[in-house]
C-alpha cells in the first residue's frame, strides 16, 4: 500500500485527472469485467441510478455521467489517497488478498470514525501509477481507497444502496 497526503497526493491527483479526462487508454494490470450481466447489471444500474438521482443527475445525462465519473480522480474531495498493489507473480491470488486487505482496511477506518471509498477506476491507470510512485513492473495495482473524515452535508453520503438478501446469495448444504 501507497498512501499519500498532502502535497503528494495533490500532485498524483492532477496527474492522473489529467490522464483520465484527456481519454487516455486504460492500462489496467487486472481485467476489468467484459460486461455485467443479469442481477450484476441490475445491482450496478441501480446503485447508479441511486447516485445520479441523489446528486440530481437526469437520467441518460451522458455528459453528466462522465463528468460524475471524473471524479474518481479527484479522489472525491478525500485528504487522503491509498494504492493498494501486488506481487505480480501472484496474479489473480494476489488481487483476491488485497481484496481483503481492502475491506479490513475500510472496517478498521470506519470503526475511526473514517469514510473511504475504494475505487477500481484508479487501476484504469496503472502504467501512470508505477512511474509516478516508482513501482517497480513486478508490482500490479488492485485498486485505490480515497479516505478521510467523511462530508456528511454532501449529497452522495446520504443514500444506501440496496443489499441482496442472504437467500440471494448464499446456497446452504446440509443440515
Amino acid at each position: 500500500m501507497i498512501i499519500a497526503s498532502g502535497e503528494a497526493k495533490e500532485a498524483f491527483r492532477r496527474l492522473i485527472y489529467a490522464e483520465a479526462a484527456s481519454g487516455a487508454p486504460h492500462d489496467s494490470d487486472f481485467p476489468f469485467p467484459r460486461e455485467y450481466l443479469g442481477v450484476y447489471l441490475d445491482r450496478r444500474r441501480e446503485s447508479g441510478f441511486q447516485l445520479y438521482n441523489t446528486l440530481g443527475i437526469p437520467r441518460g445525462d451522458k455528459a453528466a455521467y462522465a463528468k460524475q465519473a471524473l471524479e474518481n480522480y479527484n479522489f472525491f474531495g478525500a485528504p487522503h489517497v491509498a494504492i493498494i498493489h501486488t506481487d505480480e507473480p501472484l496474479g489473480v491470488y494476489g488481487a483476491i488478498d488485497c481484496g481483503a486487505y481492502v475491506s479490513n482496511f475500510i472496517l478498521a477506518a470506519q470503526a475511526l470514525g473514517l469514510g473511504t471509498i475504494p475505487q477500481a477506476a484508479l487501476a484504469r491507470h496503472s502504467g501512470l501509477i508505477r512511474k509516478h510512485f516508482g513501482l517497480g513492473e513486478d508490482r500490479r495495482v488492485v485498486c485505490g481507497i480515497s479516505f478521510g473524515y467523511a462530508d456528511r452535508e454532501h449529497k452522495a453520503n446520504s443514500y444506501r444502496t440496496t443489499r441482496a438478501n442472504i437467500s440471494d446469495t448464499v446456497t446452504f448444504v446440509g443440515e
